[in-house]
């Protein structure tokens, strides 16, 4: 393969990966009309139909799994190199981005772990879910914890671990439960502390645990930070459903009681979020994501 075909490849793999001529281009730092000469060129070249054209973007042929298979270990290390070439300092920054909660609890406390394993600085920014992974895809974070499975072109999300939901309050709250069914009037008495108006997080753990909509619960005190909310309830204000890995010490202590302990708990899978062929091509990024992991594995 001419030398002068390097680009060509390189702009074939990320449209491979991303499924978006579009979305490549911008990846790449050049124009959609670039990118299809570069793969068109490339197909030319090879004699080879790489990509079935659609509205919705391109589909890999056999053909093109094939030489993404054979190219792109090659075109990951020589980006690898150029990027490590390039960043200043020690080995440049990560800039990662997540829930607070999560973050502050889970990870924080393992910084030095952290920055050892990227070797460089580490960018911390808080944020809500469909901002941060914007900010992923546009080149502004490189690693997200993402609360919901991406959905975003061009980006790559692997299961981190599956948080489990615990219904809480403060124990003087457990003394006022006295029915069989703890879904009963009894339980409703109870004021909710809740994340935001429309109490997503308890909404699903009535759905999940109760089938039904918790449409006759008061609410006392709307906090957009699950460590208020959890300030809040052991403060006496009511109850809430909160991540187990944030309560498990004030449940341990006594400071918390669960006013319900259903026999699935509620779960949601938390990922880590990457642009896609990232990890492949970073061995920075890859480090610290195996160290959440290892964090993550609580």
């Amino acid at each position: 393969m001419a030398t002068h075909n390097l680009e060509h490849l390189r702009t074939f793999l990320t449209v491979y990966r991303v499924g978006s001529l579009t979305e490549a281009a911008r990846l790449l730092g050049i124009s959609q009309p670039t990118a299809s000469t570069h793969v068109h060129s490339l197909e030319q070249n090879l004699g080879l139909r790489l990509f079935e054209r659609s509205p919705t973007g391109v589909a890999p042929t056999p053909k093109a799994e094939g030489l993404a298979r054979d190219v792109g270990p090659h075109i990951d290390a020589l980006d690898d190199l150029a990027f490590m070439s390039s960043s200043s300092g020690a080995n440049g920054s990560i800039h990662l981005g997540g829930p607070a909660e999560f973050i502050t609890t889970l990870l924080l406390p393992h910084t030095p772990e952290l920055t050892e394993a990227i070797g460089a600085k580490l960018l911390i920014r808080f944020g809500l879910v469909d901002g941060l992974l914007d900010e992923l895809r546009s080149g502004d974070l490189d690693i997200v914890v993402s609360a919901v499975r991406p959905r975003v072109q061009g980006v790559t999300g692997i299961p981190l671990f599956d948080e489990e939901f615990v219904l809480v309050a403060a124990p003087l709250w457990k003394a006022s439960i006295t029915g069989v069914d703890p879904a009963d009037v009894e339980l409703s008495a109870i004021p909710v502390v809740a994340y935001a108006e429309n109490l997503p997080i308890v909404r699903r753990y009535w759905r999940t645990v109760f089938d039904r909509r918790p449409d006759d619960l008061r609410t006392s005190c709307i906090v957009p930070d699950l460590r208020g909310v959890r300030a809040a309830i052991l403060a006496g204000a009511g109850m809430s459903v909160l991540p187990s890995y944030l309560v498990e010490d004030d449940l341990s202590t006594g400071a918390l009681t669960t006013l319900h302990t259903p026999e699935f708990a509620p779960l949601n899978t938390v990922y880590l979020a990457t642009r896609t062929g990232d990890l492949d091509r970073n061995r920075q990024l890859r480090s610290l994501a195996s160290a959440i992991q290892r964090r993550a594995r609580f």
